[in-house]
C-alpha cells in the first residue's frame, strides 16, 4: 500500500521539484484566477474599451487585452522556453507589474505526474490562451448592467430586474482558457469561470477554476452525464448558419441549448447539461478548444472536427478549426455518424 507514495516521492526527488509540466499547470491555475479577477474588475468599471476585430461578432475589450498580458507575461517569466500563443494580437510592451502572477496551485503540485510527461522540457510544450472566451456575451452583459444615467442601475446580487437576470445569464458564458499541448495533442487545461456563484447573491465568492490533465483526472466540478435516453445538443448562440442548423437537426435532439463560448459548452458536457457540442462551421480556433479538449479527454470524452478527426495543437498549425467542432462525453461515434453528407461536403477537414 505504501509503494505508490514511495514511487511518487522518488519521481519528484529526481529533479528536486515537481515535473516541468506540473509546475506549468500549477502556474496556469493561479494565472487563470488572476485573469478572471481582471475580467470582473473591468466589467464592474463599465469601461470596456471595445474594439471590433473583424465585425460586431468578433470583439476585443480591455479585459481581453489585460488578461492576455497577465497570462502571457506571467507564464513567460517563469517558463521562458515555452511557446505561448494568445488570441489577441497585441503590441510588444513591458507588462505592468500588477499584472504579473507568481503563484502556483499547491493542489496541482500535489498530484502525481504521469510517467510519460515527467521528462518533458519547456521547449516541447505549447500553451494556447483565450483570455476571455465569450467576449460578445461579456459586452452584452455590460450593457445590461451599466444602464444610462438616471435609470435604475443593476449590480450583481443586488437586483432582480430583467436586465440584471439577462446579464447574469450572459456572464455564465464567459471563461478564461489556458491549454497546454505536447506533441500536437492537448494534455492539460485550465478553465476559469469569473462569474460562477453569482446566484448566491451579495457577498458570495465569485469564480471557480476547473483543471484537468491526461492521466491525472479533472477537478473543480462534479462530473455528471445526461441520461442515455436524452440527446441534448449545445451549440452556438451568435454564429449560426444553415450548416450548423442542419447538423444540429440531424442529431434528432430532444433539446437544443444555444450559448456562447467553447469553454462554457464543454463545461455543460462534463456537468451533465448537454450530450454533445455541435458546431458545423469554421469559427472556433485552437485557443478556444485546447484547454476544454484536454479537460474533456481527462474524463473520457472526445473533441474532434465533424469528420471525427483530431485537431493538432503544434506551434506552427493554422489557428482556425476549419472543419467545425463536435465534442461529447460519451457516444462520440453515434454523433459523428449523424453528420449530414451535405455538411461534410461543405467543410474541409484539416
Amino acid at each position: 500500500m505504501a509503494l505508490r507514495p514511495f514511487i511518487t516521492s522518488q519521481l519528484r526527488s529526481m529533479s528536486g521539484s515537481p515535473a516541468v509540466v506540473m509546475r506549468l499547470v500549477a502556474s496556469a491555475y493561479t494565472v487563470a484566477e488572476k485573469a478572471g479577477a481582471i475580467v470582473r474588475k473591468v466589467l464592474h468599471s463599465g469601461e470596456l474599451g471595445i474594439v471590433e476585430k473583424t465585425g460586431v461578432n468578433d470583439l476585443q475589450t480591455l479585459a481581453d487585452r489585460l488578461a492576455q498580458q497577465s497570462i502571457c507575461a506571467s507564464l513567460s517569466k517563469r517558463f521562458p522556453k515555452v511557446t505561448i500563443i494568445g488570441e489577441e494580437d497585441l503590441p510588444a510592451e513591458e507588462p505592468r507589474e500588477d499584472l504579473i502572477e507568481n503563484g502556483q496551485a499547491e493542489e496541482v503540485l500535489q498530484k502525481t505526474c504521469p510517467a510519460e510527461y515527467i521528462g518533458l522540457k519547456e521547449e516541447e510544450l505549447v500553451v494556447w490562451v483565450d483570455p476571455l472566451d465569450g467576449t460578445k456575451e461579456y459586452t452584452e452583459a455590460s450593457k445590461c448592467l451599466h444602464v444610462p444615467a438616471g435609470a435604475q442601475k443593476g449590480s450583481i446580487g443586488l437586483d432582480t430586474s430583467e436586465p440584471l437576470r439577462t446579464a447574469l445569464w450572459l456572464l455564465d458564458n464567459v471563461t478564461v482558457l489556458i491549454g497546454i499541448a505536447y506533441g500536437g495533442r492537448p494534455i492539460a487545461g485550465v478553465i476559469n469561470q469569473p462569474f460562477y456563484n453569482y446566484q448566491l447573491g451579495p457577498g458570495a465568492h465569485l469564480g471557480r477554476t476547473i483543471w484537468g490533465m491526461l492521466g491525472v483526472g479533472a477537478f473543480g466540478f462534479q462530473l455528471r452525464e445526461v441520461p442515455d435516453e436524452r440527446r441534448i445538443i449545445t451549440t452556438t448562440r451568435s454564429h449560426s448558419n444553415k450548416q450548423v442548423t442542419d447538423c444540429v437537426d440531424a442529431m434528432e435532439p430532444h433539446e437544443v441549448i444555444r450559448v456562447g463560448g467553447a469553454g462554457n459548452k464543454i463545461i455543460q458536457l462534463v456537468e451533465g447539461k448537454a450530450s454533445a457540442y455541435v458546431f458545423a462551421s469554421p469559427g472556433c480556433k485552437k485557443w478556444d478548444t485546447c484547454a476544454p479538449e484536454a479537460i474533456l479527454h481527462a474524463v473520457g470524452g472526445k473533441l474532434t472536427d465533424i469528420y471525427g478527426n483530431a485537431y493538432r495543437y503544434d506551434a506552427n498549425v493554422k489557428h482556425m478549426n476549419s472543419a467545425g467542432v463536435l465534442a461529447t462525453l460519451r457516444n462520440h461515434k453515434y454523433y459523428i455518424s449523424r453528420v449530414p453528407q451535405s455538411v461534410l461536403q461543405a467543410l474541409k477537414s484539416d
